[in-house]
């Protein structure tokens, strides 16, 4: 998309130049008025050729050639590239759209319980809490004030206030519901929500890997606590993410996402 976007601005860019270049010369080879010349000018470069106004001596005749090549292959390159950035902009929200239904499922799923446990970890969570207790009447502003504080939370899990059994107990067996979500065709150009699934996958096998859970070295406990940490800030990060999409084209699903919030304590799915 981006390529197709510089595409088309430098084709317009071009299509402007070549505009008031070709006005200015059919207005001094023609002695046309301004309103005249833009009009030839136009009509030369799109082939269209009306007749009413044409060139009447050689040099003219010479440059309407040369605005015929020059200016109808622009004009085409913006048409084109215009048309091209459409379908890959509609063919880009059907994609966002599949890949928003597969972080639905992943939060219903897994997500919300582990953003739950999760901070519970976190000994500085109360610092940034306000942040992410979402309201329904968020607006652009709120979430873009959301990321930035997510931006500056460190996500820095105690290693005192790891618990990793209740963490195994919910991952444990979640490891075949995301190895199917990673099999998704519509997450190959998704880097994000991707990496989210590996680390979460990732941390299921660290945890299944160990035989006992009980008693584990200090040593241990500080390698699983950097695994949780990227789980953590990546977790929030989506889940933030998945929020701001259906927060107005799904508001159904939205209200009970903000009644499910992980990070508000008095969050209820009732509806009172």
């Amino acid at each position: 998309m981006r390529i197709i976007r510089r595409r088309l601005q430098l084709f317009l860019a071009l299509l402007v130049m070549i505009t008031v270049i070709g006005t200015a010369c059919f207005m001094a080879l023609e002695d046309l008025s301004l309103p005249e010349a833009l009009y030839f000018n136009l009509v030369t470069m799109s082939t269209v050729g009306y007749g009413d106004i044409h060139p009447t001596s050689n040099p003219s005749r010479l440059f309407a050639i040369l605005l015929i090549v020059l200016g109808g292959g622009t004009f085409i390159g913006v048409i084109a590239n215009a048309t091209e950035m459409l379908i890959l902009r509609r063919e880009q929200q059907h994609w966002l759209h599949k890949i928003n239904m597969v972080r639905g499922i992943f939060f219903n799923e897994v997500g919300y319980s582990l953003l739950r446990l999760l901070s519970s970890f976190d000994s500085d969570i109360e610092k940034t809490r306000s942040s992410f207790i979402v309201k329904p009447d968020w607006s652009e502003r709120h979430f873009s004030i959301a990321q930035k504080a997510l931006k500056e939370h460190a996500f820095d899990v105690e290693v005192e206030c790891v618990d990793v059994e209740p963490l195994f107990d919910l991952l444990g067996n979640k490891q075949n519901f995301i190895t199917r979500l990673l099999e998704n065709p519509a997450l190959i150009e998704q880097e994000e929500f991707t990496e989210l699934l590996l680390a979460v996958f990732h941390l299921a096998d660290e945890l299944a890997s160990r035989h006992e859970l009980r008693d584990l070295p200090r040593s241990d406990i500080d390698h699983l606590v950097g695994d949780i940490n990227r789980v953590y800030g990546l977790l929030i990060d989506q889940w933030l993410v998945y929020l701001r999409h259906v927060k107005d084209r799904y508001p159904y699903l939205y209200s009970l996402a903000v009644r499910k919030n992980p990070f508000d304590e008095d969050a209820t799915p009732v509806v009172s």
